[in-house]
């Protein structure tokens, strides 16, 4: 009994410290739940994500990412169990032990086992991805380019992305994002083919995913304007020429007409 007594004693100070973290509490609660509040009160510039952890039974497959903006920053490999930044210069600036993040994906690994343990296991719903190809830059035959895959809308974060180039399978030249968390609880991710645009080349990313019922094949070829013919080249040179010479009569009308109010404005009045 006297040690409940003497236990339930607090301090003042303690108290008051509790007091005043419960007041700051139902402040911040009350601020979140306020009917008030609207979507223009808070206005950020940039977002950053820091310490993203996934994982999945499935595989097993595992992922820890730093994000800005909604850019990745950074992962940790996990074969190498090594920090690999999207930027070398970011490594310049930052710093980040990649044990932190193997620890916290052996955390959710645990938590997931004893979690399934407990539940009836009900699988997750297969989201289709959204599947687009699109070059990096202005494409000019014969000069070095990026294809870029983006999948969008992806749950669960599951997918296999390859590239094919005329029905074959490219495996040169390739980059792949970590999955990239959208608003919605979703994924997105990118891979990147490096390429010489040639008109005799055609290419498709090939998109695996539990959402589809068979893989997705999303086409991309260069678009080469055709050729004009020697009568579309005769008729747009004429009018080039129609126009230059319809200019230069207007313009010769206008110096001439400019000339003679300039003229008869100067002329001497009496004396």
């Amino acid at each position: 009994m006297r040690t409940q007594n003497s236990s339930s004693r607090d301090h003042p100070g303690k108290r008051m410290m509790h007091s005043r973290a419960l007041v700051l509490g139902i402040l911040a609660l009350s601020t979140m739940l306020s009917p008030c509040r609207g979507e223009d009160d808070i206005k950020v510039d940039h977002v950053g994500i820091y310490g993203i952890t996934t994982y999945q039974s499935y595989g097993p497959n595992g992922q820890f990412t730093f994000e800005f903006d909604g850019d990745e920053e950074l992962y940790v490999d996990l074969d190498k169990k090594e920090t690999v930044w999207k930027l070398p210069e970011f490594s310049q600036l930052l710093t980040f032990d990649p044990q932190g993040g193997l620890q916290n994906i052996a955390t959710v690994k645990h938590n997931l086992n004893i979690i399934t343990k407990r539940s009836n296991s009900t699988p997750a719903i297969n989201e289709v991805p959204e599947v687009t190809v699109f070059p990096k830059a202005p494409v000019l035959l014969g000069h070095p380019n990026t294809l870029i895959c983006f999948v969008d809308k992806i749950f669960p974060p599951v997918v296999n992305i390859t590239w094919l180039r005329n029905s074959n399978s490219v495996t040169d030249g390739i980059y792949e994002t970590s999955f990239i968390s959208n608003s919605d609880h979703s994924f997105q991710k990118m891979s990147y083919l490096t390429f010489i645009p040639s008109d005799d080349d055609v290419y498709d990313c090939k998109v695996e995913h539990w959402g589809l019922e068979e893989p997705a094949l999303q086409h991309w070829e260069p678009e080469i304007p055709a050729p004009m013919s020697e009568l579309t080249e005769t008729v747009v040179c004429a009018l080039g020429l129609s126009v230059g010479i319809v200019g230069i009569v207007v313009g010769t009308i206008f110096i001439i007409q400019g000339l003679r109010s300039g003229g008869s404005s100067r002329h001497p009045g009496p004396l």
